[in-house]
């Protein structure tokens, strides 16, 4: 009898896994049905490297979230360059360590100084995008969230530490990532081990003061398609004749991607222990600023010709200067573009039809092989790709009979 009951216990996980693995039918057949749209990504995707990660939601009587996900050549060991994706992660982490020091009068709203101790640091003591003209880890997120700003993200790599950004990736689950760079000023092996040493006052006192970190750990990942391309231009634009290396760099599979995305909107469907540790203004804070767009923000305040009202919002608007925001519709999302790759993570809700789901993509496009020479085909395939793609699930949402009508007052949030 034992040694049946043991038999059970541990064929129930692998069985439980197989049964959690996505539809791989529906997104083709959707796509398929539409050949002027999808036809030519269809012919080659591993050329364009695409990956799609689609999740129903349903709610039950009780209004609870119930997941049902779909796939399109997912392949969570297969790399793509994850850009800007990474960054909501670290936004999470960032309050998650806040929260934790418990330290009377510190807050995200502190006056965050950044410190220089080694070699390529910078110093920050002043941002004029600011109401106070100060800089504050909640004036960093805003910043994140609502365009992408890769300063802000430094900073906040800077504060949390390379070592514990990875160490909270791995408590929360997120075994197909690391992040180990800092954005848009050349890290290097070295530098990116070495992190800022930052302090945060109220007025003239000191509040918390961390020195700068080292962090001498690898992050190995088991990846394939790590080694792109024919060619790509070095730090000092030389062209160098052999392929592309992203072995030590960033990465951010679309599964842990959503599954970032669903613990952080739907805290409630899993135990409390395996929660993000925020507290409920941390929640608003950042689903307000990964919807807001950035001609609704005072504070920072952007050039609408740089920042259009739907810039950051891939999928269902590609990057459509003139597009109008669709009435009643939100999208929730952290997106990336870099490399010839293209990544957007969402929830869309429509609290007029009552439709809500989740969709992760990526697209690549990068005809002649070489890479960091800034020509990719994002206007002529990513944009398109991505905008379509959002516009068909969405399409077919209308469409899906639900049992139970949702209650989206949640995130039906005040700008």
């Amino acid at each position: 009898m034992f040694r049946f009951l043991l038999l059970v216990v541990l064929i129930l996980p692998g069985c439980a896994a197989l049964a959690q693995r996505p539809d791989t039918v529906l997104l083709e057949g959707l796509m398929r049905n539409r050949p002027e749209l999808f036809g030519k990504i269809l012919s080659h995707p591993q050329k364009n490297q695409v990956q799609i990660l689609y999740t129903q939601i349903d709610r039950d009587a009780n209004n609870v979230p119930h997941f049902k996900s779909y796939s399109y050549n997912l392949d969570d060991l297969h790399y793509f360059f994850p850009a800007s994706t990474v960054k909501l992660p670290t936004v999470i982490f960032a309050l998650e360590k806040l929260n934790e020091l418990k330290i009377n009068g510190l807050s995200r709203k502190s006056a965050m100084i950044t410190g220089a101790d080694f070699t390529k640091q910078t110093r920050v003591d002043r941002d004029s995008s600011a109401p106070n003209g100060l800089p504050s880890l909640e004036h960093y997120v805003k910043k994140i969230l609502l365009v992408s700003d890769n300063d802000a993200y430094n900073r906040l790599y800077e504060w949390i530490g390379r070592a514990e950004i990875n160490e909270r990736l791995r408590i929360h689950g997120l075994s197909t990532s690391r992040i180990l760079n800092r954005y848009a000023v050349k890290d290097t092996e070295e530098t990116s081990r070495h992190t800022n040493p930052v302090s945060f006052y109220d007025g003239n006192k000191l509040l918390y003061s961390q020195p700068g970190q080292f962090d001498p750990k690898n992050y190995p990942l088991n990846l394939t398609n790590t080694s792109m391309g024919r060619a790509y231009l070095d730090s000092s634009d030389r062209l160098v004749e052999k392929p592309f290396n992203m072995a030590i760099k960033n990465a951010f599979s679309l599964t842990d991607q959503q599954a970032v995305m669903k613990k952080l909107l739907f805290p409630e469907v899993f135990p409390e222990n395996e929660r993000f540790h925020l507290a409920k203004d941390d929640y608003k804070l950042i689903y307000t600023y990964m919807s807001k767009l950035p001609n609704e923000s005072d504070f920072p305040r952007y050039d609408p010709s740089e920042y259009w009202p739907l810039y950051a919002k891939f999928l269902f608007c590609g990057a459509d200067k003139e597009a109008a925001p669709q009435k009643g519709m939100r999208i929730f999302n952290k997106y990336g573009d870099s490399y010839g790759f293209i990544i957007d993570n969402a929830y869309i809700v429509d609290f007029e039809n009552d439709v809500e789901f989740m969709l992760s993509a990526v697209v690549q496009s990068n005809e002649d092989g070489v890479y960091n020479d800034d020509r990719y085909e994002y206007k002529e395939v990513c944009y398109p790709f991505m905008k379509n793609l959002g516009r068909l699930v969405y399409e077919y949402e209308l469409k899906r009979e639900k049992k139970h009508k949702p209650d989206l007052s949640k995130f039906h949030l005040r700008y």
